[in-house]
């Protein structure tokens, strides 16, 4: 019960977990190392060409309620119509309007360009700099490369397109000169460069110039409901930054100021052309009085009567008052206005209440109506007329004396410190990035070649044993001479290395497994290049001849062969008659290891390899060597380890590690068993430390040369 319950907590066979994904990337470590060195470096590059920006901010308030309580006080009634406060959201889209930045252009020459030239310069930070103010290049020739050259540090010359020199001249002068029928105008009024230092100078569009600034202006309020709008602007030069946006606070506020006296002008012109009118009507209202209380001479009003009258002398006067508040309405609004519409209501009722009073008064002496009536016409033209003189008043005094909703704060100042780059955080960034996208290229490699890793799969799938794992090997040096085959093998070089102890696993299973493993002839084969073959082949014979035994190696692939013995003879040669073995074959290494290189030949392999030269060749080697160890092309190449196979004792294949799918495996073997019912096994290369899974020569012999 206990063993079914352990195997049903252990890891199904092909799946990976965190410790193996954590194994892998250890495994390549050297690659995501590489990746975030070389991120590193682009990062460092890429903060060192950017130029420095620095970073100015303005401080303005936007004072939504105080002018418009002030306002509303001192016009009374007209407050109402002069109360245009904006939100702070409203004044932030009034700020970067073109209404605002068009004159910021044209006040600080955004529209005109000095672009330093020289790429080191650029790089070590030691760019000139040179600002001007006014520059008019012809139309047709804007689109051309003018540069300016700082012949001096007060001194320069402007090159025109074709090369020539269009002008020279020095700074804070304004010069001309004629070009192609137009006129170059400039006036450079700063500059600080070296001698010889460029500068391409570009007239651009005021209205591209607006959008650029526009969208480099970050402009917020600061808090919710504050009325606090910060304003912020980087510039290449801190001088300029504060300039612009200096600029910009004044411009908005003088806009500002403007906007809402001219309110004031509309209102105050409305006003006076109303007063003669209303001052005639006073005049007129007044005769009649005076007229009528001569026709009919004194009359005695009652208390009742009195009092119904002041009521509807009050009525005319609402109604009077409603229809000045309504003018003015439409000054700003159109008919369906919600706030026409509740003043016509409001009128409506009113007179709606007028009409009920007189209806009632009727019932009064006619004489005591027509006194009383004239009194209160006469009473409410004066009240309106003197109103109207104390507002327009009062809108000279406002005309005169307004400030604006907004005030500016804070003034811009000039920045020492450069904000942008960071390159502390851009170089961090930038090894970040490099070693996330090292595991993210590692990973995907896993799983784009994500081959057969079992070697006990590949016994069931196959019925082939594998009879070695050969890893790979931690000895770094050593590693990367694998497949330089003119120098001594691998195991020779090192016999502490797991490499070695894997090989030495290799010849014990083919010592005590192979049918008849004295004087046999082993083909090693390779599915595809780089799984290493020919390093199986020539490693396998040395650890062999380091035992003892006399050892042949045949280099078989008359393509592109890889082993070398040094002698100018190799296996082309002896199957064309034109050497033996033993000249063919010499003693390299060691004593008892012998190599015999592919050789060359004009004719085609395959046509070699189908005589009867290649098994005369090797029932000679067989009786001469202990064992012969033949090394073969690709088999998923071309077929001459096939036409061999049938001439061998015994076959091994050499699968990567990870590389080759199950399919693939099994249909290359079934290939080579059409042609060949001799034994073979499985050697698997390249293999890979894996956690929990068991793999043959990570052991190595246990000691080291130290323990030794």
């Amino acid at each position: 019960m206990m063993d079914e319950n352990i195997k049903k907590i252990q890891p199904l066979e092909g799946s990976i977990t965190l410790l193996d994904v954590a194994q892998i990337l250890w495994n390549r470590r050297w690659v995501i190392l590489l990746f975030t060195l070389l991120t590193a470096i682009f990062g460092y590059a890429y903060a060192m060409w950017v130029r420095p920006q620095y970073t100015s901010d303005v401080l303005l308030q936007v004072n939504v309620k105080g002018t418009s309580s002030k306002s509303t006080k001192a016009l009374g009634e007209m407050g109402a119509v002069l109360d245009l406060a904006s939100p702070a959201d409203a004044e932030i889209e009034l700020i970067k309007s073109r209404m605002v930045l068009s004159e910021v252009v044209a006040v600080e020459h955004l529209h005109i360009w000095t672009i330093p030239i020289g790429a080191s310069d650029r790089f070590t930070h030691k760019e000139g700099r040179m600002d001007v103010d006014s520059l008019i290049i012809p139309e047709k020739l804007r689109v051309k490369k003018w540069i300016a050259v700082a012949k001096d540090e007060n001194s320069y010359k402007v090159i025109a397109p074709d090369g020539k020199v269009a002008l020279e001249g020095v700074v804070g002068e304004v010069y001309s000169t004629a070009i192609a029928g137009d006129t170059l105008t400039i006036r450079v009024n700063y500059m600080h460069a070296r001698k010889g230092q460029k500068f391409q100078l570009v007239q651009g569009s005021p209205l591209k110039a607006e959008r650029l600034l526009m969208s480099s202006l970050k402009v917020m309020e600061k808090g919710k409901q504050t009325g606090i709008i910060s304003v912020r602007y980087s510039h290449r030069y801190p001088d300029r930054a504060a300039s612009i946006l200096n600029t910009i606070a004044k411009t908005y506020l003088r806009q500002n100021v403007e906007m809402r006296s001219a309110e004031a002008e509309k209102t105050l012109e409305f006003l006076e052309g109303q007063l003669p009118g209303v001052k005639a009507k006073l005049d007129s209202a007044e005769k009649v009085l005076a007229d009528y209380r001569y026709s009919i001479g004194s009359v005695d009003i009652g208390g009742e009567t009195k009092a119904h009258l002041d009521k509807e002398g009050q009525l005319q006067r609402q109604i009077m008052q409603l229809e000045q508040e309504r003018q003015a309405a439409l000054r700003l609004f159109k008919a369906e206005h919600p706030n026409v519409v509740t003043i016509v209501k409001q009128q409506n009722k009113v007179k709606a209440e007028l009409a009920q009073l007189k209806k009632n008064a009727e019932k009064m002496p006619l004489t005591q109506q027509e006194v009383k009536r004239l009194q209160e016409e006469v009473a409410v033209n004066n009240e309106v007329y003197t109103n109207m003189l104390n507002n327009i008043q009062q809108l000279r005094v406002v005309r005169a004396g307004e400030v604006g909703n907004v005030r500016i704060v804070d003034f811009a100042q000039i920045e020492q410190s450069q904000s942008k780059p960071n390159k502390t955080r851009i170089v961090m960034t930038s090894c970040a990035v490099g070693f996330v996208l090292g595991i993210l290229v590692v990973l995907l490699v896993r799983i784009f070649k994500n081959g057969v890793r079992s070697a006990s799969e590949i016994e069931r799938e196959t019925g082939l044993s594998v009879f070695a794992k050969i890893p790979q090997s931690r000895n770094k040096l050593l590693r990367g001479h694998r497949h330089l085959h003119h120098g001594a093998p691998f195991v020779l070089q090192n016999i502490d290395d797991a490499v070695c102890e894997a090989f030495r696993a290799l010849q014990t299973a083919l010592t005590f497994l192979m049918p008849n493993p004295e004087h046999s002839v082993l083909l090693v084969m390779g599915l595809n290049p780089g799984a290493g073959k020919s390093f199986v082949s020539l490693n396998l014979a040395a650890t062999m001849a380091a035992s003892g035994k006399k050892i042949l190696l045949i280099d078989a692939d008359m393509r592109r062969g890889v082993i070398h013995s040094g002698c100018k003879f190799g296996l082309a040669d002896v199957l064309l008659g034109l050497a033996t073995l033993d000249t063919a074959a010499v003693s390299k290494h060691e004593d008892n290891l012998f190599v015999m290189n592919a050789g060359k030949t004009k004719l085609a392999a395959c046509e070699l390899l189908r005589g009867d030269a290649m098994d005369k060749l090797l029932k000679e080697a067989r009786a001469k060597f202990d064992m012969v160890i033949v090394d073969t092309p690709p088999l998923n190449l071309v077929t001459d380890a096939e036409l061999i196979c049938p001439l061998v004792d015994y076959s091994l294949f050499v699968l990567h590690y990870g590389r080759h799918s199950m399919d693939e495996i099994k249909e290359t073997i079934d290939r080579v068993k059409r042609y060949s019912d001799k034994p073979a096994a499985v050697v698997m290369n390249h293999c890979e430390h894996e956690p929990g899974r068991y793999s043959y020569g990570y052991y190595g012999n246990g000691y080291s040369s130290k323990q030794k």
